[in-house]
Formats: structure tokens, sequence, C-alpha cells
């Protein structure tokens, strides 16, 4: 090459490591053929004192979960609520991926924010305010912003985040109504 030719500059793009999409075929084509299926996730929790607990999902380390100094916890961990927005945003970015390797989208960045607007003036029913109703409690609005680039446009890219969002079995169990049971052990 002379020096009057002028070479095209080369863009090398880092994706992020994509899953098994052969896997993901299988498993929706077994969803489609049992569309009742259901799966079970079980999680133990013990609690070490003040507001501090360990929860284990099978072999895994424990989660810790504890309370902001304000709220008479140590603040040694995430709060309950933030665990919960956690699981949002790890169960909508798994959707976006899954989407867009459905739609053979390579997906760049993923990365997304979350924010849920949550109150305890019943003080957990230990004596707050009493005449609070359980739609009156726990998240009463939750924003989430997805960021996320591939090698698709910003519509697409949108379709996916949207889709994803439907499809969620996290934002799903938050946004609906769930038959819920506690009793003692």
């Amino acid at each position: 090459m002379s020096m009057t030719d002028t070479a095209e500059p080369t863009t090398v793009k880092a994706y992020l490591r994509p899953i098994d999409a052969a896997g993901l075929a299988a498993f929706a084509a077994k969803g489609k053929a049992n569309p009742g299926s259901r799966g079970t996730n079980k999680v133990h929790t013990v609690m070490e004192g003040q507001y501090r607990s360990l929860s284990t999902v099978g072999q895994h380390a424990p989660v810790v979960v504890d309370e902001p100094l304000h709220l008479f916890g140590q603040d040694t961990a995430p709060a309950p609520g933030e665990i919960v927005l956690s699981g949002l945003g790890g169960c909508i970015a798994v959707g976006v991926t899954a989407v867009a390797t459905w739609k053979g989208v390579k997906l760049s960045k993923l990365e997304v924010f979350l924010e849920g607007d949550i109150g305890n003036p019943a003080a957990w029913g230990a004596g707050g305010a009493l005449e609070k109703t359980p739609p009156e409690m726990g998240f009463q609005a939750i924003r989430v912003k997805v960021l996320v680039e591939g090698d698709a446009p910003r519509e697409v890219l949108d379709e996916i985040v949207q889709h994803a969002n439907h499809y969620s079995p996290v934002a799903n169990s938050m946004r609906n109504p769930i038959p819920f049971e506690i009793s003692m052990a």
C-alpha cells in the first residue's frame, strides 16, 4: 500500500458473552409443548440478629440482607426492598439477553437501573400506622431504565426491552396479585 492509499478504519466491537442459542431454542420448544409447566424457587433464610439475615439458595454463598442504620439495622448489606429490585434487574437483564439471542442480535452493553418508592409507616406492623392495607404498603412505584447497545438499531433494541419486560417472571410477579400464604413451620 502506498502512502497515497487510504485504508478504511476498522472498528472492533466487543460483545457480551453469549448464551447457548440452541439450548435457548430447545427450552422455548419445551415451554411451547407444555405451557402450564412451572418450576419452584427455594430459599432458606436465617436471622443472625438485629435485622441481618442470611438467605441460602442451593449451594451458593448466602445472600446477606440488613436494614440501614435509620431503620435500626447495621447497614452491612442491602435492605430487603433493594434485594427485590436486584432480582427484578437480574430478571430483566436475563430476558433482554434471551430475546436478543432469539432475534439474532449481539449485545455489547446491557445495564439496568432501578428505583422503587417504598415506605414503611406501619413500622412492619409494630405499632405504626395500623390502618394501612396491603395495597398501601410495599413498593408504590418502580421505575426501570435499560441501557442496551448491540448490532441492531435503537428501535429493535427497544422492542427487545419491551418484549423482555412483558415476559419477565419477576416483573409480572410484582405487577400482578399472586396467591400468597404464610404459616408456622
